[in-house]
């Protein structure tokens, strides 16, 4: 039985067929290992050689920096929130009680001293002045007829005693009897005591008249009462009672502030309070214009801080009070404490290690970064920090570090101001 030669198998779907023989004899040949250790040290070199250049450029290479400028005349400034309020502000009403019949007065006008603001209904106490003026009359007559009452007693008193005299020295003479001389001493005495009792009429009569006249005075100032009038010259911020309302003594119908004692309330924080003096120059922004600083000047310093802000209140006043100004509005103050004549200010960001005013920043020495610490003054209200003290003659202070910066490495300073 005839055998068949051995095939190879077929190759199986999808797979790739066997090289043949010829295909293996014309295969390249394998590299030797030797070349593949050079061309990975290779590789390595090339490495080492691009982490030089990262490192030189890093390193070694100039690097630009921004840096602070030199300002001359710098303000130091302290800054503080508050509100706009008045320092003589009242709620003005009547003291007496009637109706209101008249309002001469509303919210925003401005009004001088002893203008008519409001009036009572005041026609009982015209009619009780009235009464009162017939009562001063009644007792000027009293007064009239009390004293002519003493005139006539003082004339009976001289008769009497005039008759008493006569019949006396009739006596003597024997032309008259004991019995009527005692009766015209008798009736000179009567005289006397009626003249006693008319001069003091007098006196009750006066003293009626002086009550006639301090009850018209009562009156007509009860009558004054009944019209409101503005106790300084002021401007009025509120209005709290209409036409017919019916206000009790005491109660507040206008609500007045004197506009020379209007000014900014300020909180500034106590930390920077220290410094603050009456009298030092102020600028006032207001909310409603931000964009415009109007000038003033520290007025007071209240006496009693906020304890749990821990801030203190600052009376700031303007040299001149705007035109459209509001009370309660919100307003920022910047009180000049001093002036540096000569200073560079840096961000905080630029400054480590700060504490107790002073702190390390990176400077640019011929051409070289260096690092120094240095001596700030009070901080700005822009949040900068002079530098006072630490900074060699020359020496600029790098205001945004970037990574690279290392003592000794060569810098460039960027043109233009600090971003």
């Amino acid at each position: 039985m005839a055998t068949l030669p051995l095939q190879p198998p077929a190759p199986l779907p999808g797979s790739l067929p066997r090289p043949s023989e010829a295909a293996k004899q014309h295969r390249l040949p394998r590299r030797p290992r030797w070349w593949r250790g050079a061309a990975l040290s290779a590789a390595v070199i090339l490495a080492i050689a691009a982490g030089a250049g990262w490192l030189w450029r890093t390193y070694t290479r100039p690097i630009t920096v921004q840096v602070a400028p030199v300002a001359a005349h710098v303000a130091e400034r302290v800054f503080g929130l508050g509100t706009i309020g008045a320092d003589v502000q009242s709620a003005v009403g009547f003291k007496v009680a009637g109706v209101i019949n008249e309002i001469d007065a509303n919210e925003g006008d401005h009004v001088k001293f002893g203008q008519i603001l409001a009036r009572l209904d005041a026609r009982d106490v015209e009619a009780q002045i009235a009464e009162a003026r017939a009562g001063v009359l009644q007792a000027k007559a009293a007064v009239d007829k009390a004293q002519g009452d003493v005139l006539a007693a003082q004339a009976n008193v001289t008769n009497a005693r005039a008759m008493a005299g006569r019949r006396q020295a009739l006596v003597k003479e024997g032309f008259a009897s004991v019995e009527e001389t005692q009766t015209n001493v008798t009736a000179m005495q009567v005289a006397s005591a009626n003249l006693t009792v008319a001069r003091s009429e007098v006196g009750t009569a006066q003293a009626g008249l002086a009550a006639a006249l301090a009850q018209e005075d009562f009156q007509k100032a009860t009558l004054a009462n009944s019209t409101l009038r503005a106790p300084y010259d002021a401007w009025v911020t509120a209005r709290s009672l209409n036409l017919g309302a019916m206000p009790v003594p005491g109660q507040g119908v206008f609500t007045l502030a004197e506009p020379r004692t209007i000014w900014a309330v300020g909180y500034v924080d106590e930390r920077l309070a220290g410094r603050l003096r009456v009298g030092q120059e102020a600028e006032i922004a207001l909310r409603s214009e931000p964009a415009h600083r109007f000038p003033g000047h520290v007025a007071r310093i209240e006496i009693q801080s906020d304890a749990i802000n821990e801030e203190r209140l600052v009376d700031v006043a303007f040299d001149t009070l705007p035109p459209n100004i509001h009370l309660a509005e919100q307003a920022e103050v910047y009180i000049t404490t001093g002036v540096l004549t000569r200073a560079m200010t840096v961000p905080q960001s630029a400054v480590t290690g700060l504490a107790n005013g002073q702190g390390t920043v990176w400077t640019v020495e011929d051409g070289r970064l260096c690092q120094r610490k240095v001596s700030f003054g009070p901080e700005l209200p822009d949040g900068g920090m002079p530098v006072v003290a630490g900074l060699p003659e020359g020496a600029k202070v790098v205001v945004a570090p970037t990574s690279g910066l290392r003592i000794g490495r060569m810098a460039k300073v960027a043109s233009g101001p600090p971003p």
